[in-house]
């Protein structure tokens, strides 16, 4: 499979990608998309949080039925990761065993989470007790033992968000560092539980997370939400020399364009609002708005 011209070239399997990829299947376009299996979706154990879907949908059977429809509308999804280039006006990807070119490319290659080490813990297993998204999944944590893990300043904001659901939130910090006197009294006001020590460790045992403390004690809870940052992967974008905010998010116009004509991108690459109907939203724009207008007209 070499050399071969299509329409629209998709960087990503997530939402936004198998989204923009329907879109634009069901316009007869020629689509491909390259997808390195490694969206942030897979990680959701289950939600109740995307449209349609009452007795909720783990992030898995999402993407199996984005994938399906997709291909029912002859879309080509190639496993690999892929290297995008220039040649002329055409965008390039080399893949496994497939070079593609395109006029135009939507990028939705997403973020990662910077996670924390948990002993004993395996995402694929006990995926339910690591959450990352309380606008999510936070109606499902209702009452649980919440603990929320990253400094005060940064963790402030999710701790107090999650007290909508639990009584029970305690913010826990890697370091016990800097402790903002505002943050700590909204903490304090809102009931959620700061310990003055630093975390130690963190394991999962029989069903919970377990955090250890530097004096010897420990703490248990039913849920984890982690607040470490995250990597934008806006480097293959960044490469072609598409604008970047200062977070390192893709820079688009209304139009999901980036500053380099062409060149698209939807979902969690651009924007620090991590929802799967945010990511559809965006694909939607993209693919129906602009690209397919943009396009000479494929009559029949």
């Amino acid at each position: 499979m070499k050399g071969i011209a299509v329409d629209c070239i998709i960087i990503g399997g997530g939402p936004a990608g198998l989204t923009a990829a329907i879109y634009l299947g069901r316009y007869r376009r020629r689509v491909t998309v390259f997808d390195a299996g490694s969206s942030r979706a897979a990680l959701i154990p289950r939600t109740q949080n995307y449209p349609g879907f009452a007795e909720g949908i783990t992030g898995l059977d999402l993407l199996a039925a984005l994938t399906a429809q997709a291909e029912n509308y002859g879309v080509n999804l190639i496993k690999c990761e892929a290297q995008l280039g220039r040649v002329g006006q055409m965008f390039c990807v080399a893949g496994k065993n497939a070079d593609v070119c395109a006029p135009c490319v939507i990028m939705a290659t997403g973020l990662i989470d910077n996670r924390p080490d948990i002993e004993g813990f395996e995402p694929g297993a006990d995926g339910s007790l690591v959450r990352y998204c309380p606008i999510c999944d936070g109606y499902e944590a209702a009452e649980k033992e919440i603990c929320v893990f990253g400094s005060v300043e940064e963790a402030c904001g999710k701790a107090l968000f999650l007290r909508t659901f639990s009584r029970s939130v305690t913010l826990l910090t890697p370091d016990g560092g800097h402790r903002p006197e505002k943050d700590c009294m909204a903490l304090e006001a809102a009931g959620v539980g700061l310990p003055e020590g630093a975390v130690a460790c963190l394991r999962q045992h029989a069903g919970k997370i377990v955090a250890s403390f530097e004096d010897g004690s420990k703490a248990y809870f039913d849920l984890l939400y982690p607040v470490l940052g995250c990597a934008v992967r806006s480097e293959l974008a960044a490469g072609l020399g598409a604008r970047q905010t200062k977070s390192g998010y893709v820079f688009v116009d209304e139009n999901m364009q980036t500053t380099v004509p062409g060149l698209y991108a939807a979902g969690d690459v651009v924007s620090d609002l991590h929802q799967i109907a945010v990511a559809t939203g965006h694909a939607a724009i993209a693919a129906a708005t602009r690209i397919h207008n943009s396009l000479p007209r494929n009559f029949r």
